[in-house]
């Protein structure tokens, strides 16, 4: 299996207001298989995406296996840095339809 990314994020604690990331279950993307998740903060993500690591979310099917959702960037807003699926300049996080934890 080809791999889909560098790190691979399952689910996603949010903050009420704003909605920042708390912190987010990362799985490494192994090629074959996916890591056994970590929870990494939101500063994580962002260092990792700006020193060059790529990031998708990722759901699981019925059947247990992993099903590929979308990339994730980082965009800067008024000089504050948002981690989303989209390229929406809404000031606050968003990966989705990934579940919270």
């Amino acid at each position: 299996m080809r791999k889909w990314a560098d790190y691979c994020i399952s689910a996603v604690r949010y903050s009420d207001a704003p909605r920042h990331i708390i912190r987010a279950k990362v799985h490494e993307d192994k090629g074959d298989t996916i890591g056994e998740a970590e929870e990494w903060t939101r500063l994580e993500i962002v260092k990792k995406i700006e020193n060059g690591r790529t990031f998708v979310t990722i759901f699981k099917t019925e059947n247990g296996k992993w099903r590929k959702g979308e990339d994730v960037h980082v965009i800067e807003i008024r000089g504050k840095k948002y981690i989303r699926t989209d390229k929406n300049e809404i000031e606050e996080d968003n990966l989705g339809s990934l579940p919270e934890f």
